[in-house]
């Protein structure tokens, strides 16, 4: 789901140019990139296609070759399915916040639950307690791979940044972000940096793609610049501005951009 993790601002950025493309439209795109070898990880290319959908029932007649999707509520056989369909998939797990309507949601201790995030049912984590994130974390990712998935988007990956009711700090946070990778590479599967944007430069080579939410609206887009140089995909999603305020520039900078709604189901118009 989004995650606020600012006021919104007054003022949204202007951008001169219109984007064309309707929710239905086939997006034209790269390849994403060929099957990777054994013991290879799937590094999807800037401009890539994609949909995010993270409620209702899964619609998998986008033609894009990229699904991120949430890893608990997918099941393997929905992924064998994109599978078959030549689609790449990434398993959407909240690594950075506890959320009481998981199936493991008893496992986690309350001393490592903190403030709200500001939804409902949701509290950030002390991402400080690696003993015991860890091999919470671990099994999830397990759970990933055993579905099937190529990729992970691990989400709330900026405690440091929010009033998370501990002390963390950004040293703190890049440990823990690299620890989040390490898990995810140990089980062969790609990993995307969710937001973080200030730690871009030093986390642009531990993670295969980013993802991005309203980077256009707080003109902070040029901030992911690092992933396209790398030759990694940048997913963007837009949920305030129209296509014609982003599409343009995301174009420019080869951003793979949606608009969508908050709610991040079928909808999607993408530039």
């Amino acid at each position: 789901m989004k995650r606020f993790t600012t006021a919104l601002v007054a003022t949204l950025l202007l951008l001169t140019a219109a984007c064309t493309a309707e929710p239905d439209e086939d997006d034209a795109t790269p390849d994403p990139g060929p099957a990777p070898a054994p013991g290879d990880r799937w590094v999807p290319r800037p401009g890539t296609a994609w949909q995010w959908q993270l409620t209702g029932k899964l619609d998998t007649s986008v033609d894009v070759p990229v699904y991120d999707v949430d890893g608990f509520l997918t099941s393997k056989e929905e992924v064998d399915r994109l599978k078959k369909d030549g689609r790449r998939t990434i398993c959407y797990i909240s690594t950075g916040a506890w959320e009481d309507f998981r199936p493991d949601a008893d496992r986690f201790p309350k001393a490592v639950l903190g403030e709200g995030n500001g939804w409902k049912g949701e509290r950030w984590l002390d991402i400080r307690a690696v003993d015991v994130l860890e091999p919470l974390m671990a099994t999830r990712f397990d759970m990933c791979r055993d579905k099937g998935f190529d990729a992970v988007e691990p989400d709330n990956m900026d405690a440091y940044r929010n009033d998370s009711g501990f002390p963390v700090t950004a040293d703190d946070q890049l440990r823990f972000n690299r620890l989040i990778a390490r898990l995810a590479h140990d089980r062969g599967l790609s990993v995307g940096l969710k937001n973080d944007l200030d730690q871009i430069p030093q986390l642009v080579g531990d993670f295969d793609f980013a993802v991005n939410e309203q980077c256009a609206q707080y003109k902070e887009c040029d901030s992911l610049t690092p992933f396209i140089a790398a030759g990694k995909a940048v997913f963007h999603v837009e949920y305030e501005l129209p296509t014609s305020r982003f599409c343009e520039r995301s174009r420019a900078l080869k951003l793979s951009s949606l608009e969508k709604k908050l709610e991040l189901g079928t909808w999607r118009k993408a530039c």
